[in-house]
């Protein structure tokens, strides 16, 4: 189980130091969601962020990338030191590329589904996914609420990759992570959570960090 606070909610006045933060805190990963504002509507950061944060801290960057094409920014964001990319089935024609050129670099490959998208395709690039990242939100704001319809998706999915013998990818669940959503989120079978105001909207970030997980462990079903 591990938690990947969102840079999205984070003070972008004084990034550094709100990253440190939340990593002495105890976080796992930190996830960073690149918009271009045309497969989504906002626009948040490019591979300069990710390089700043990679000179600094030796963390996990898991990149979500929700940008049209992704294959032209693919290598910047590899360079910049990413340890993680995941890209949007939604987003190109030629996802299947796409992933590879992830995997070509050395760094995990990750396939990003939205709420209405189906599962269907999912096993001609299962074989080589590294995590499977099901938003349960529609993507491109932060703070939205939790689509519980998702978490049925979730189980099929978990299902799916049992099934094809990948039940070693793990499902990251990304929007409306909270205290109150986290655990059926775990229980549908997530095993990474993207919590961005569930921590940085706290004051107290290694308390919201420690909750989350507590809430993670709870139920061990």
């Amino acid at each position: 189980m591990q938690i990947a606070p969102s840079i999205l909610s984070a003070d972008f006045g004084r990034l550094a130091a709100e990253v440190e933060e939340v990593i002495e805190a105890g976080c796992d990963w930190i996830h960073v969601d690149v918009m271009d504002g045309d497969f989504v509507p906002n626009i948040t950061m490019g591979p300069q962020v990710v390089e700043a944060l990679r000179k600094r801290f030796d963390c996990t960057l898991d990149v979500h990338l929700m940008v049209q094409r992704p294959e032209k920014v693919i290598p910047a964001f590899a360079d910049a030191g990413a340890n993680v990319i995941t890209v949007h089935k939604e987003a190109t024609p030629h996802v299947h590329r796409a992933l590879e050129m992830i995997r070509a670099r050395g760094i995990k490959a990750g396939l990003a589904l939205n709420p209405a998208t189906e599962l269907d395709g999912l096993q001609y690039v299962d074989d080589i996914i590294d995590l499977l990242l099901i938003m349960t939100v529609n993507p491109g704001f932060g703070g939205q609420s939790f689509i519980t319809a998702t978490l049925e998706k979730i189980r099929s999915a978990r299902e799916r990759l049992i099934r094809s013998n990948r039940g070693d990818v793990p499902i990251e669940v990304d929007g409306g992570v909270n205290l109150q959503t986290i655990c059926a989120a775990k229980l549908a079978g997530a095993r990474i959570f993207v919590a961005g105001s569930a921590v940085f909207g706290e004051s107290d970030r290694a308390a919201a960090i420690a909750a989350l997980k507590q809430a993670v462990c709870e139920d061990r079903r």
